[in-house]
Order: structure tokens, then sequence, then C-alpha cells
């Protein structure tokens, strides 16, 4: 099994892209051979598999299994100290995804749409806490939105409209990783924690295949304070890629999911490649690969793409 190890500097990096290749290789005593992905920013670094016996065919993946850990034992300390570097170590084989799975909230768009919400009747530092709590995982996301819907109960259809329009922002990348990754064959499936009422929009605008979200109730023109049984919540994304996956006949290494709460963390451990973008503690701790300093198309860098490659 040939290694990946994807590196992706961002402004304010403390060294370039070439010191910390050469220092990775000599971490890990390997030569690799050098794929730039963008210059100055993004490269790959294929370390080669060792040659084995035919007889040795039995424990190849327990073997290649050992030398990933290794790999990783060995480089994350010292990559995870570099302020401004995301990076992705993984199988060569396999790495351009032909399913994506992503949270909306804080990961496809820049904020919480809860919390804006909130904001209209002037409760965001009260909401805005409670999301925080259930992102972190310190709190059951099933109770915690119950509670943070009944809180909005008489906001009107106006009021969702404008903090559409006003307050939801795509996040950087996100159109170019989505597109990128559909007009190389992939299906975009954007599920969500959130309300359907924004990811209908969402999905529409960066061209997501399907859209999963809980559905707000409305007495007439404004919300009741309650939302659809069942809530959209972490078993929900799971069983989503579930679907998926069975439905369009795939492996788990055909697999990408991203996101960055505590209710995403068994579809990023279920994905061929799970990436915490800018996440909780817990969902760090949880996912392949983390995008701590850049934006979404660091996703595409780590599936080996050029920017050549990317459909903006």
């Amino acid at each position: 099994m040939d290694i990946a190890l994807t590196l992706v500097v961002n402004p304010g990096c403390s060294f370039s892209l070439e010191k910390i290749a050469k220092d990775a290789c000599g971490l890990i005593e390997r030569i690799a051979d050098t794929h730039t992905l963008s210059e100055g920013r993004a490269a790959d670094l294929i370390f080669k598999s060792v040659a084995k016996d035919a007889t040795d065919s039995a424990t190849d993946s327990t073997t290649d299994s050992a030398t990933l850990a290794s790999f990783t034992r060995t480089l994350s300390p010292h990559l995870n100290s570099i302020s401004g570097l995301d990076w992705c170590l993984g199988p060569e084989k396999y790495r351009k995804k032909r399913l994506i799975l992503a949270d909306m909230d804080s990961t496809m768009i820049t904020v919480e749409c809860i919390d804006e919400l909130a904001d209209f009747v002037g409760l965001k530092d009260k909401v805005a806490a409670i999301t925080e709590a259930a992102m972190r995982g310190e709190l059951d996301f099933e109770g915690a939105l119950t509670e943070r819907v009944a809180l909005l109960k008489g906001l009107s259809r106006d009021a969702l409209e404008r903090c559409y329009s006003e307050r939801i922002s795509l996040m950087a990348g996100a159109r170019a990783l989505v597109q990128t990754m559909k007009e190389h064959g992939a299906q975009a499936v954007l599920v969500s924690g959130g309300f359907t009422y924004f990811t209908e929009r969402v999905a529409a605008a960066i061209g997501f295949d399907v859209h999963r979200a809980n559905v707000l109730e409305f007495d007439g023109d404004a919300l009741s304070g309650t939302v659809q049984q069942p809530i959209c919540g972490a078993q929900t994304k799971l069983d989503t890629l579930l679907e998926f996956k069975d439905k369009l006949g795939l492996e788990v290494h055909d697999i990408l999911a991203v996101g960055d709460g505590a209710n995403d963390i068994p579809m990023i451990e279920a994905a061929g490649l799970g990436v915490a973008y800018h996440a909780k503690p817990k969902t760090q701790a949880a996912a392949a690969a983390s995008v701590r300093f850049g934006d979404l198309t660091s996703l595409l860098y780590f599936q080996g793409y050029r920017d050549q490659d990317f459909v903006i």
C-alpha cells in the first residue's frame, strides 16, 4: 500500500511547504515522491509500499494498517504543532471519493442557523450557549434541539427569510468542493441537524443532490415552537451514509464525510475519509483528518485534486 501524506499550508504558517515536507520525510526515514497540488500551498508526499513476497499476501492488510498507524504516531505530534498547517495521511489508493456527506451549520455555511434565528427574538446568547454545549457533546442533541426550538415560538416566516438572506453565507470553498467532486462522478448529500428551510436553499446554492434536516412546524405564519419527529440527529446522519453506500453500491473507502460537531461523529467514523472541519475537540479526536486553518478546498487536496482540477 502506498501512503499519501497531503500537506496544506495556509497564510501565516510558520514554515514553508518545502521545509515541512523535508522534515516529514526525515521523521519517518523514507523518501517520497512529491506531487505539487497547489504551488507553494499544497503537495502530496507518496511513500511507496515495501515490496512483499507472494507468500505474504495474507498478511498484507495487517502490515499496511500497522505501517499507516506507525506513520501517524510518528508524524502527528510534529505536524499538529505547526500553526497554519492542515494535513491528511492515508492510503494513496481510492483517494478520490464517490460520495460526500456534509453537515451544514458551521461547515457548509459560516453560522449556526438556530443561533441567528434566536437573535430575532433577543435570545441569541442563551441559544448559542446551548448550541455550543450540544456540539461539544456535553448535552443530548435531541433534547437540546427541542429546548432551543421552543424558544423560537412565534417567530414569523418573514423572519426566517430575513435570516437566510441577511445572515447566511457559504463557507469558503464549499461550491468548489462539491462541484469538483460531482464533476468527477461523485454524489453529494447535505445532512444537517438544522432545518430544511435552510438546507433546501443551501443545497441548491452549493449543488448538493440531496438534503436532509429537521422540519420546523408552524402555527399559521409563525413557528409553533416544535419540530417534526423523529429528529434528524447523529443516527440519521449515520443511517443516511449507510443508505447511500448501499444505494450507490459503494465501499467504505469511496465515502467522505465532513462536519464540526459531536452529532457528526458517527458518520465521520463510518466514512473512508472522515474530516473534522474547524471542529469541536471530540469531533477532531474521532476524525481521520482535521482542517483547523484552511477552507473547504483542503478536502479536495486531501483527495489528490490539483488547482487545475477545481470547478469554481
